[in-house]
């Protein structure tokens, strides 16, 4: 299977570089099972729920996971904290125009020492000298993604993380459930719908360009989650709707294993045959992508393009700031 397959063109003006004014009230794309599009505002959501269903959330909160810092000899660098080890110490991405060697030291913020003791492929072993959490907390910056051009503002600080964010950990945004606020949960909660979560951490990999040519050379990068013994219980008889396709990944990864906690590298693409979920929340999703590679083996690829092309028709807005897509089986 070729990753050209899952090729299109996109006009850059429309990949969204802010959120819409209220989290609520970005458009969405119901893509219904006999293939009927529907144009809908997100608001119109807790309508297409019922007591059949369960929503599933991914509770991860994003760290502040850019860190600017410095190499001795006083060049410029960026530490890209990629998943958080222990109370010092990180495994990170730097950037730089010579990387650091192992057992080198550098500094962040107003000066903190952050040594590199190992290196293995695109990851650094790091051990800071204070706790890692309260350095992020003073000089970290929000990770937006590569296509979001502006500098992260402290009102990314806010919409950049989902109303119902719990666990630190994750260095990207569990994008579907940016749309959700408060009062949009309690109207599902009214139609009878469940509400559920799991905790996946969204790793950096989750923007990693796919570099063969055909999709079964490529080896995905491995994400952390947790499903909570109550939330497997609440998916007994309904119909699961995941709220974005890292809840998915953790649900048919633990349906594969067993497990209810673990790293999984799961690759769903077209051929993938799903144990759990039948419904599917989330944004639009980047040409060539392993996430377009997901909704597609979900759906169809076919039907999943054919919706995507009706979007740029219509002006929707694409992306982690983007309007998002109701899909059904």
């Amino acid at each position: 299977m070729l990753v050209s397959d899952f090729d299109y063109e996109l006009p850059a003006e429309l990949i969204a570089q802010q959120p819409a004014p209220q989290r609520s009230c970005s458009r969405l794309l119901h893509l219904r099972a006999e293939g009927a599009i529907d144009d809908l505002v997100f608001s119109d959501l807790p309508r297409l729920v019922d007591s059949r269903d369960v929503l599933v959330l991914n509770d991860t909160r994003v760290i502040k996971a850019r860190l600017a810092g410095r190499k001795p000899s006083g060049g410029k660098l960026e530490l890209f904290i990629e998943r958080i080890v222990g109370p010092r110490e990180a495994l990170a991405l730097i950037r730089a125009s010579h990387p650091p060697a192992p057992g080198s030291e550098i500094t962040v913020g107003d000066g903190v020492r952050v040594t590199v003791q190992s290196r293995e492929n695109d990851l650094y072993g790091v051990v800071f000298a204070q706790n890692i959490d309260c350095v992020l907390e003073r000089f970290g910056a929000v990770p937006l993604p590569p296509y979001i051009a502006h500098q992260p503002s402290e009102a990314d600080v806010e919409r950049y993380q989902t109303v119902y964010a719990r666990v630190p950990g994750a260095v990207a945004a569990p994008t579907a459930g940016l749309h959700f606020d408060a009062a949009l949960l309690e109207a599902i909660r009214a139609r009878g719908a469940g509400v559920a979560q799991i905790t996946l951490h969204v790793g950096a990999g989750t923007f990693q360009p796919v570099r063969v040519g055909t999709v079964e050379g490529h080896r995905m990068h491995k994400e952390r989650y947790w499903i909570p013994r109550e939330t497997m219980h609440a998916l007994k008889d309904r119909r699961v709707l995941a709220v974005g396709t890292t809840s998915l990944r953790a649900l048919e990864s633990a349906a594969r294993s067993g497990e209810l906690e673990g790293a999984t590298d799961l690759f769903i693409y077209p051929g993938f045959e799903f144990k759990v979920v039948k419904r599917l929340l989330t944004n639009f999703h980047l040409p060539k992508s392993t996430l377009l590679m997901l909704v597609s083996a979900f759906a169809g690829r076919e039907r999943i393009l054919e919706a995507y092309h009706h979007a740029i028709r219509e002006g929707y807005r694409f992306f982690s700031y983007g309007d998002a897509m109701l899909i059904e089986t």
